[in-house]
């Protein structure tokens, strides 16, 4: 984006989410008019025919209609989450997709299977009737709520006139430079010097502090100690992160110190584990809910049609009573609670309305777009942020919004103006040094070191960390299906077979005894599915259910494997990787194995690209590179 005021920045912001909202109306719109959904029956946001498998209620009395699909069990990645918007369509007979007009959304999933929550009996049974009529399908729907959120936050930021929020704007992105207090030392036995700096830091900091955690250094056990040090001093923070996911592993961690935490969203979108500190949970457990439930029950009921001047009496003592108990219930949970915890856009969910924090934490900062950033910035004096933009970036569908910035996050731009509010973790706990090394001096400057405790550590004695098997003599051809994904199936069957020769190396025995796990991940989507297909067609691999995970790089975002086999894909005379230049995925791919990194790919083709260059050279000085041998056809398959 260049050097801008702080204003331009946030008025350049807002045009971007703007180019962004526009592209994704104009995608679904497309795909609205295409007929074509046979070639996307079964995709991650679209699901063709479905059929109705029952309606009922869930546990928090909202209605539910399940259907279901025919699925081949290898779904890879999944659009359909909790609480996600969806629409029931059909086809028209010019072969356009017709949707119905009511707000759905989905209650639970699992493959073949979706829970949607319909808003009343009415939408239900127009839609069981729309089924007996003709084919039905469901598809994932624009989440226009948080686009008006984010619009909304930018034009706040914007216009603000609170001298507080001001100082903090311009010490975020504008010419200030952030402070930090002085503080007694805080010196935790069970952190490295460098995490307890960083907490140190985040707790003395004025305005802002950064928390720069490369894969497997404790970034957010780092995070969580900041948080519980910021509460010997304050009395309540707020806690957010891009996604519920997040938002509830970093909830249950803080738990488990035993903070009081506030979960505050949508109940559909949050883990099992966090739904006792629900906002909705706490509120019903609350001694004074069963008075306040029979007053509702009894203002629903009413007092037949005409009121006598008792019955109107009556009618508003009991409005004033439960006007009463609402705000007291709501006082307490909030003073009850050290920890309020939310997505970024939750934050601006109305609960939420006129609360203010002195500390806001976002955990996977890295990850969340600037815009939803600042909608819980507007509620705190101070932020400290954790994450690594070296690894997965926020999704930006529009390129040219996100060739223009849109994708560059909050947490790059303090690192890049304001170097000296970030504390970047240098000691990792994942992977064997050999692994590590590449991505400490592509990504980290080179200031990575490995833990004693995995710096040697193997599958078994005498392994090698690091082997490429390298494809560039056996004639591979890379290819483009219907989705427009890439893959490679005589590469496919290479990585099944490599992963049975090196099972077989170690012993079924040994493995199951010490619990050693794979992971196979390549960039894209169609190879994920042609490899779990392979794998399912050998019996041998029944006696690894559960050690053995295949999915993208996106699917193993936060993960870690002790074995992991990366299939490259791309095979091609012109050195056209596409995909697989984003860095930061294969960043995240390459820091997933703990003992042992296996590449499978043509060096011809990847090395025309200056990091693959150097990411071979890496294998052939600290590994070994393996010319491969075509295997022979279905040699093995059947076994």
């Amino acid at each position: 984006m260049g050097e801008m005021t702080s204003i331009s920045r946030l008025s350049y912001l807002d045009e971007l989410l703007k180019m962004e909202q526009e592209y994704e109306a104009e995608a679904y719109s497309r795909s609205l008019s295409s007929g074509n959904i046979s070639g996307r029956a079964n995709e991650s946001d679209c699901k063709y025919p479905i059929v109705i498998a029952g309606s009922g209620y869930n546990a928090l009395d909202q209605l539910i209609m399940t259907v279901t699909y025919e699925t081949d069990g290898d779904e890879v990645e999944n659009d359909f989450e909790p609480g996600q918007p969806v629409a029931f369509f059909f086809l028209s007979d010019d072969g356009k997709s017709v949707e119905l007009p009511y707000g759905c959304f989905v209650d639970s999933y699992k493959e073949g299977v979706i829970q949607i929550q319909i808003p009343n009996m009415s939408a239900l049974s127009s839609i069981k009737d729309r089924f007996r009529q003709r084919l039905m399908g469901v598809r994932v729907s624009i989440d226009n709520t948080s686009y008006r959120v984010m619009h909304e936050s930018l034009q706040s930021a914007i216009r603000s006139d609170n001298e507080k929020f001001i100082h903090l704007r311009e010490a975020l992105i504008g010419s200030l430079v952030p402070r930090f207090r002085q503080l007694p030392p805080i010196d935790s036995p069970w952190l490295n010097d460098v995490q307890n700096k960083a907490v140190r830091k985040s707790v003395a900091a004025m305005e802002v502090s950064v928390v720069h955690g490369p894969p497997g250094t404790g970034k957010t056990t780092t995070l969580i100690e900041a948080v519980v040090e910021t509460l010997q001093r304050e009395t309540q923070v707020l806690v957010c992160a891009p996604s519920n996911a997040a938002v509830d592993w970093i909830s249950e961690q803080l738990s488990k110190r035993g903070v009081s935490v506030l979960r505050i969203g949508n109940p559909l979108k949050m883990s099992d584990e966090m739904l006792s500190c629900s906002y909705e949970r706490r509120y019903s457990d609350h001694p004074d809910y069963p008075e306040l439930w029979n007053i509702r029950k009894t203002l629903r009921e009413g007092f037949g049609e005409k009121h006598s001047r008792d019955k109107q009496n009556l009618i508003r003592r009991l409005k004033k009573r439960q006007t009463e108990l609402e705000i007291k219930i709501n006082a307490d949970l909030f003073e009850q609670a050290r920890v309020v915890s939310c997505t970024l856009i939750g934050s601006a969910y109305h609960i939420l309305e006129h609360r203010h924090f002195s500390t806001l934490f976002i955990d996977e900062a890295a990850q969340a777009l600037e815009p939803a950033c600042w909608t819980a910035i507007l509620k705190a004096d101070r932020v400290i942020l954790g994450g690594d933009h070296c690894q997965l970036p926020p999704t930006v569908k529009c390129v040219e919004a996100a060739r223009k910035g849109l994708s560059d996050t909050l947490m790059q731009h303090l690192v890049r103006t304001k170097p000296g509010c970030v504390t970047l973790l240098s000691t990792q706990y994942r992977m064997h040094r050999d692994i590590m090394d590449f991505s400490s001096r592509w990504f980290y400057h080179g200031v990575l070191k490995a833990s004693d405790d995995v710096a040697d550590r193997l599958v078994q004695l005498m392994d090698i960390p690091l082997v490429w098997i390298d494809t560039v003599k056996c004639g591979f051809d890379e290819m483009q299906n219907k989705a427009m994904s890439r893959l490679n199936a005589e590469e496919a069957k290479l990585v099944v077979h490599t992963l049975r020769d090196y099972v077989d190396l170690i012993g079924l025995e040994r493995i199951a005894a010490d619990r050693v796990d794979f992971g196979i991940i390549s960039p894209y989507r169609a190879q994920v599915r042609m490899i779990r297909r392979l794998l399912k067609l050998q019996r041998f691999y029944r006696r690894l259910r559960g050690q053995v995970s295949v999915n993208t790089v996106d699917g193993f975002q936060g993960q870690e494997r002790d074995v992991i086999i990366i299939s490259m894909v791309r095979d091609n005379d012109k050195g056209d990787i596409g995909f697989l230049g984003d860095l930061r995925r294969m960043n995240v791919a390459i820091t997933r194995a703990r003992m042992k990194l296996i590449i499978i790919g043509n060096s011809e083709t990847l090395s025309r690209h200056r990091f693959y260059n150097a990411l071979f050279e890496h294998f052939r000085e600290r590994g070994q590179v393996v010319e491969c041998i075509p295997p022979e056809a279905e040699n093995k398959v059947s076994d």
